[in-house]
């Protein structure tokens, strides 16, 4: 018998992949699990392509989106648009930029190019509505309840929502609005997270959805980078797991060349929690970038989302395109989000292996665990 979770998204194992790489996305997919895209750097118009591209790999076999719609940022309500929220960057965080880009030989552009943001205008609506328009089989949305015409959409179309949350009383929220499967993210998790670990954060948004009576699934996420940690989350109650970390040192992975090798070569402790990419906490590799955004260390304040991410992302799509030149004070300043998993990932493999190893390691782990018990 398929576990629950596995009848419900027509999948063979119950992992989780979310990725910015429709390559990674579709090969997870194609080896039994379920891949999500990571949908909100995009245009709407980039997403259609993208998305047609995953329909034509996966042959309809599942897949999700993932469109982030925080509940809180700057111009929220204001519908402001790009070159609006750009006018509120002030001046003398440029400047700043500029300078730290100086100090480490690179050459500041004559024209500082900011990014654009899907939360301007009305970019968040644009791509769900995109989305939906593809064979998806989730929705996935994070820092935050889903707005309304989230879930109202999936309801109408059958596509479960699913929501990440950091704390128990987040999980609950989430339920109460109306998501129908929680992401339980321990701060061990690459991107946005809180500060709670996974192996508390589990069992205690468990708890607090049992005592409400819902039955509404739970993934597990943060850390998770091999079968066994997936078996042990499962161990807990939780449905299956989230993973994101695991595929950017994959051969498939959209991670810059250089920053692949810093992955290889870091730590358990090569990570830290900083807004210094997107205005909100966000776990990621450490280095000189991050160590300028932290303001109890002598650093700059960050921004509010999604200024600080206007700010950041081209100085950072620049630094890595120099860093894999050899450029010392780019390969210094290079960053990209990760989790604390990181310390096992050493190796560059195709995401189908990822897979495997998997579901190898996981049935090894649950059988360990069934020989742990006496006859």
């Amino acid at each position: 018998m398929k576990p629950v979770i596995c009848e419900r998204f027509g999948i063979d194992f119950p992992l989780f992949a979310f990725s910015h790489c429709r390559d990674v996305v579709a090969a997870v997919t194609n080896a039994g699990g379920f891949g999500v895209l990571g949908a909100t750097a995009y245009t709407p118009e980039r997403l259609d392509r993208e998305l047609s591209w995953i329909d034509e790999q996966v042959g309809g076999k599942p897949y999700g989106a993932d469109i982030i719609v925080p509940a809180k940022f700057e111009g929220k309500g204001e519908n402001l648009t790009r070159d609006q929220l750009a006018d509120r960057i002030p001046a003398e965080y440029r400047e700043f930029v500029a300078h730290l880009l100086a100090d480490h030989g690179i050459e500041p552009e004559a024209k500082q190019h900011l990014g654009g943001s899907a939360l301007s205008g009305d970019t968040g609506r644009e791509l769900l509505d995109v989305a939906m328009s593809h064979p998806i089989k989730l929705i996935a949305n994070a820092l935050g309840v889903p707005p309304d015409y989230m879930i109202e959409a999936g309801r109408e179309r059958g596509v479960p929502v699913a929501a990440l949350v950091g704390a128990r009383e987040h999980a609950v929220k989430q339920v109460q609005a109306g998501v129908d499967l929680i992401i339980a993210q321990g701060t061990e998790a690459g991107g946005h997270c809180g500060e709670v670990s996974t192996l508390v954060l589990v069992p205690e948004v468990l708890d607090a959805l049992g005592e409400m009576g819902s039955d509404v699934p739970v993934l597990a996420a943060g850390g998770i980078v091999t079968g066994r940690q997936m078996a042990a989350v499962v161990a807990m109650g939780a449905a299956g797991a989230w993973t994101g970390s695991v595929w950017l040192t994959t051969e498939e992975a959209e991670t810059a060349p250089y920053t692949v090798q810093k992955m290889l070569a870091a730590t358990s402790r090569d990570t830290v929690r900083s807004a210094g990419r997107t205005g909100k906490p966000a776990r990621q590799l450490k280095s000189e970038w991050t160590d300028a955004w932290l303001p109890n260390s002598g650093g700059r304040q960050p921004l509010p989302l999604p200024l600080q991410n206007m700010l950041a992302e081209p100085i950072i799509r620049r630094v890595d395109v120099l860093a894999a030149q050899g450029h010392p004070g780019a390969q210094a300043l290079a960053t990209y989000f990760v989790g604390q998993g990181v310390g096992l990932m050493n190796k560059v493999k195709p995401a189908r292996e990822v897979v495997r190893e998997f579901i190898e390691d996981y049935l090894a782990a649950t059988e360990r665990l069934s020989n742990s018990l006496p006859d």
